[in-house]
């Protein structure tokens, strides 16, 4: 039998990191240890805010994006253009695009992929609530920013099929993205270049 090492409080905290992207096990029992020695300088400022993220943070029924207001800061800036949406899978892709600083459009976020390996339908994602503002509103542009992955141009096609009877145009970023590529791990000047070469879906 394995000795425990840690109190079943402990044990915890390192169960629950653990299920956060990126953090095995090990990444998970280094980040508690060094939350328990910065109590006071970590734990508690994290601890507070995360309580204040549950209260206040929610979805923007416009767009899906996550925020403290409802519509959310970018739906509500009078600044951007209302004519061009720019279609995200989720909203850590919005936030790359927000720091690429290069769109000053409007987006809708997907909530993810359209995958048949993975049971995920049209039903499953924000794709519906597209469609009614491409047909309720005066667009002039969607901008497909999926994924370049098998599921993510799936979604694109799919989207393409279901909106191109209407006179929006739609584009696609440019190939600046690689193929398997995900928005939120290329730098900044990547999502730049391929937004400026965007093409005709």
């Amino acid at each position: 039998m394995t000795p425990k090492t840690a109190s079943p409080e402990i044990e915890r905290l390192i169960s629950l990191l653990a299920k956060l992207p990126g953090l095995g096990p090990r990444s998970a029992r280094r980040a508690s240890l060094e939350l328990i020695k910065k109590k006071d300088s970590l734990m508690a400022p994290l601890t507070e805010a995360m309580a204040v993220a549950m209260r206040s943070v929610t979805a923007c029924e416009q767009c899906g994006n996550i925020d403290t207001q409802n519509p959310c800061h970018i739906c509500e800036a009078p600044g951007r253009d209302p004519s061009i949406i720019c279609v995200v899978q989720d909203v850590g892709d919005l936030w790359a695009m927000e720091r690429a600083g290069a769109f000053r459009g409007r987006y809708h976020v997907l909530g993810g992929t359209l995958s048949a390996l993975n049971g995920v339908r049209p039903d499953d994602l924000n794709i519906s609530s597209l469609f009614a503002r491409v047909e309720a509103q005066e667009l002039k542009e969607v901008i497909l920013a999926m994924n370049a992955t098998v599921d993510g141009q799936t979604t694109a096609h799919y989207i393409t099929d279901k909106i191109e009877a209407s006179a929006v145009k739609i584009t696609r970023l440019a190939h600046g993205v690689p193929v398997g590529g995900e928005l939120d791990y290329l730098d900044d000047g990547t999502i730049t270049a391929a937004l400026n070469r965007r093409t005709p879906f």
